[in-house]
């Protein structure tokens, strides 16, 4: 059995769902919280899955990019004006609705990549083994609700 860690994010974002047929069309925000869960078959030298600063360090660039963002479907009439108005504060997803789903896909794509290119540093203060796993991303989109995704 593997041991498994768990490191929570809490974001501030904002979505439109184009294709929603009642008031999730509009817009509106949400306090997400993010759950990131990573495994692996045996601890390291120093007892651990891997140190929770990893985590942090892996997702702080994505976790910012979200918090105080809008989302929205690229094909949205409104997506060229928002994205000229605010910029980075508004984040694209191709010919899709960023759905809590969506969301947690993206997000886990992210974060495995990271977690490939942070096996890889040698030299890191908080070093992380190849037999590391990210598990799954879990969204929580109210506090009633959320959605996952893993591989």
């Amino acid at each position: 059995m593997p041991y498994r860690i768990c490191k929570v994010f809490e974001v501030e974002s904002g979505h439109q769902l184009s294709k929603h047929p009642a008031k999730c069309r509009s817009p509106h925000g949400h306090s997400r919280r993010i759950e990131v869960v990573l495994e692996a078959n045996r601890l390291d030298a120093q007892d651990m899955v891997c140190d929770f600063t990893v985590i942090k360090e892996m997702t702080q660039e994505i976790m910012e990019a979200f918090d105080h963002a809008l989302c929205l479907n690229t094909l949205d009439p409104m997506f060229a004006t928002l994205k000229q108005a605010y910029g980075e504060r508004v984040i694209g997803f191709p010919a899709e609705d960023p759905t809590t789903e969506v969301v947690a896909r993206t997000l886990f794509k992210h974060i495995r990549g990271q977690l490939t290119k942070q096996a890889r540093q040698r030299e890191a203060r908080y070093p992380l083994r190849r037999g590391v796993r990210l598990v799954r991303v879990r969204v929580w989109e109210t506090s009633r609700g959320w959605a996952e995704y893993e591989e």
